[in-house]
């Protein structure tokens, strides 16, 4: 799958029934996957695919904070070039000298790092952002408008360390409030990032040497299981041709591996006619067993394996939750004992194996029908509370007496420190500033159904895609580390296919 074509924005009658009058809108939290970028490899320069893509336009217009002598901060503008060695502009000659990389008509300028968020990746991300602003602003009334410095803290952001996360979350966040709905006052918005060695926001085989080993034995077995394959034939029948003398065979774990293919073929697709593949490449047959079999090496893990699910994605999946109890418990403290108000929306910026991964370890991605995320994919995480019980909680009914805040204090310390302990570990009081609320998930605003809530009382009555918050939490906690750090280096060495299979919470 390559670009995503997204829907049509919802009708009245459909936001009616998507956001019933019972339950008022309390936090969203998106992981949206980058925009169409470069392949992140060079490939089939045999083919005629040209190594670097002069689709960035971005390279013309950087910028960087630059200190002045006087120690104050100024803002450098510069162009980039991209250089390479000569001999990998030249076929049959050339040496270590340094060249300018180009096109083939000698074009310098725009042009592409492998890896890189494009001028079209540009466009859909802000295009999402956009999206964004007329569903909560527009049609649900959920965000300000105008976001003012003193409304500041209802936009949360955060990124990968991956370049092209990072402007991804920038152009969503400009299409969610472009620079005329910011105030003056506003100051520039922060951007949470990790380092590499502790970021979970994707399933990080190199900072996780256990998860790593988890990876690579499911591709092992996905590679024995689907090499021998007819599918495999068949797409070696029609671009085996391609492949480099020393891996002549399109195969799981070939070079390139078969995800390899598939990625220089999405990103072919989202981009113009100078930087295409041979037809063969685009055979439908070929491009769907690609997708089918690319989908098990990656994420058949989540469906078969609790360890692979708390080491890939799970820590993640305990923050989304975190965020949701902190953000139910605000709602039923008293308004005197409210102190940090929680963001409103959070957007971030992450890649295809977030999505599939948060999505198959809540067993809402099925591996045998489901298709790799697009570009641009996103999904948004909803918290609802019942206007029933917003109408009963110690927020809305004000600011208590001293006196019953100075007992209710204790209590609100005991809860807020709970917001990622397991829903078996917490108090009754705990557990009670959950009730009333309810999560739904819209996978590219396609509303998810989490199979652990479909039983009766774990679910709004009547749809069953509006878990409780209890029993998302529930979900949640299955998948959720105690010390992921710690977790990763747990059982180096051991098999990782162990016989049984362990099922995503509610399969």
């Amino acid at each position: 799958m390559t670009t995503l074509v997204p829907r049509e924005p919802y009708s009245p009658e459909e936001v009616a029934r998507l956001y019933p009058q019972s339950l008022q809108l309390r936090q969203v939290q998106v992981l949206l996957r980058h925009g169409e970028r470069t392949p992140v490899s060079a490939r089939f320069k045999n083919a005629g695919l040209a190594a670097y893509w002069p689709y960035c336009q971005a390279a013309n217009e950087m910028k960087s904070a630059v200190m002045s002598a006087d120690s104050s901060w100024d803002t450098l503008a510069w162009r980039r070039r991209l250089e390479v060695f000569d001999r990998q502009l030249k076929s049959t000659s050339g040496s270590d000298s340094p060249a300018l990389s180009q096109t083939p008509k000698g074009q310098v300028h725009s042009i592409c790092q492998p890896g890189e968020l494009t001028d079209r990746g540009r466009e859909t991300t802000l295009a999402l952002g956009e999206r964004l602003r007329s569903l909560y602003v527009g049609q649900l009334g959920f965000l300000p408008s105008l976001l003012e410095a003193k409304s500041s803290s209802a936009v949360y952001l955060r990124a990968t360390p991956i370049p092209r996360a990072l402007e991804s979350t920038q152009q969503a966040y400009r299409g969610l409030y472009p620079p005329t709905w910011r105030s003056a006052d506003l100051p520039p918005p922060v951007i949470v990032q990790r380092a590499i060695q502790d970021e979970t926001l994707f399933p990080n085989e190199g900072a996780c040497k256990r998860f790593g080993e988890l990876a690579k034995a499911f591709a092992d077995r996905t590679a024995q299981i689907w090499n021998p394959s007819p599918e495999l034939a068949y797409i070696n029948k029609r671009i085996g041709k391609y492949m480099p003398v020393e891996s002549p065979i399109v195969k799981v774990d070939s070079h390139p591996r078969l995800s390899g293919v598939m990625d220089t073929i999405n990103a072919t697709l989202a981009h113009g006619p100078a930087t295409k593949l041979p037809s063969e490449f685009y055979d439908d047959k070929v491009r769907a067993d690609i997708d089918t079999i690319c989908v098990k090496e990656w994420f058949v893990g989540y469906t078969e394996s609790s360890e692979y699910r708390k080491l890939g994605i799970g820590s993640l999946v305990g923050d989304l939750m975190q965020n949701f109890v902190k953000a139910a418990q605000s709602t039923t403290k008293p308004a005197s004992l409210s102190t940090e108000e929680p963001f409103k929306i959070s957007l971030s910026g992450c890649h295809d194996t977030t999505l599939a991964a948060a999505l198959a370890a809540l067993g809402a991605y099925d591996v045998n029908t489901a298709k790799w995320p697009p570009y641009t994919s996103s999904i948004a995480f909803e918290l609802f509370q019942a206007k029933s019980a917003v109408a009963n909680s110690p927020s809305a009914q004000g600011s208590s007496s001293w006196w019953s805040s100075l007992f209710s204090s204790a209590a609100s310390v005991s809860a807020s420190s709970a917001t990622r302990t397991p829903m078996s570990e917490m108090t009754p009081t705990q557990q009670s500033s959950l009730n009333g609320h309810f999560v739904r998930v819209r996978y590219n605003d396609t509303p998810m159904t989490i199979p652990y809530c479909k039983a009766a009382g774990r679910h709004l009555e009547g749809d069953d895609s509006f878990c409780t918050l209890r029993a998302f939490k529930e979900a949640a906690d299955a998948v959720t580390p105690r010390n992921w750090k710690e977790e990763c280096r747990a059982n180096l060495g051991q098999p990782a296919l162990m016989g049984a299979i362990e099922r995503p919470p509610g399969l």
